[in-house]
């Protein structure tokens, strides 16, 4: 059974890690698993990584609020689920943004600049709107245009990389994936309730919403932050079904841990 595709699990992983950011900028850990409902995010420019910040807070919970020059680049983010809205005016967005954010809802809305308009521009036109984000792109050196946010108490995203007691935990499918996949799932949610670190309430929630909002992707495989428990327990799980003939497909799980990765695949017994 083939690994999971580098660029597919490349992208998963710094979705999980800018998540883990976002409930750590945003979130006490009791309120991990109730998300960031109320809370803004502004993305900036609509880029490769502003792609994988807007997942992470839709699976967090945010809404969010992007900007492109390249109206072609924002249909292309409805379509692969990154953003709901694309419109054309800081008026709509903000209208939008506004209904969503009072009821606590996630959204994310992508403005395609016109095209005299600079990123920078638009910054100072949420300021001069008294828009004021609760969250910025990762910015070792802030831009310009976000240090007026950055005075006001906004709070940049930084990517959380594993702890030395977690593991990034990985599996997938060699077929059926709509059947077998919502049953590997309730495994590794069951085998998360049993462990009760604050790391687990948000990994629950991200077990419970990544698969909806990382679209054709997450058919294929998963990925979950755990600790180093949990991912064994999962291991011995699916080990144990396999066998018993109660999952009727190849697995492949992956656990990456202290630099190290371990690679398992289980195939049903012939008859």
């Amino acid at each position: 059974m083939a690994s999971n595709p580098p660029a597919e699990l490349d992208f998963a992983l710094q979705v999980e890690r800018y998540y883990a950011g976002l409930l750590a900028a945003a979130c006490k850990s009791a309120d991990a698993e109730a998300g960031l409902g109320g809370k803004l995010l502004y993305a900036g420019k609509l880029d490769a990584n502003a792609r994988a910040l807007l997942v992470a807070a839709n699976i967090a919970g945010a809404a969010s609020l992007a900007v492109s020059a390249d109206a072609d680049a924002g249909m292309q983010a409805i379509r692969d689920g990154v953003v709901d809205f694309l419109v054309f005016s800081l008026d709509e967005a903000l209208r939008i943004l506004k209904n969503e954010i009072r009821k606590q809802s996630t959204v994310a809305v992508c403005v395609a600049l016109e095209a005299q308009t600079q990123e920078a521009d638009f910054a100072r036109q949420l300021l001069e709107r008294g828009v004021l984000p609760d969250l910025l792109p990762p910015c070792s050196v802030p831009a310009p245009e976000f240090a007026a946010f950055l005075s006001q108490g906004a709070r940049p995203v930084v990517a959380i990389h594993l702890d030395v007691n977690q593991a990034h935990l990985a599996w997938s499918v060699a077929n059926a994936p709509t059947q077998w996949m919502p049953r590997l799932d309730a495994l590794a949610s069951d085998c998360l309730s049993t462990d009760p670190s604050p790391a687990a309430a948000p990994a629950r929630r991200w077990l419970r919403l990544a698969p909806r909002y990382m679209g054709r992707m997450a058919q294929k495989f998963r990925l979950l932050r755990c600790n180093e428990e949990t991912a064994a327990h999962f291991l011995k799980r699916v080990r144990e079904d396999v066998e018993r003939g109660k999952i009727g497909v190849p697995i492949e799980i992956t656990i990456n841990c202290n630099s190290k990765q371990d690679i398992y695949n289980f195939a049903p017994p012939t008859r």
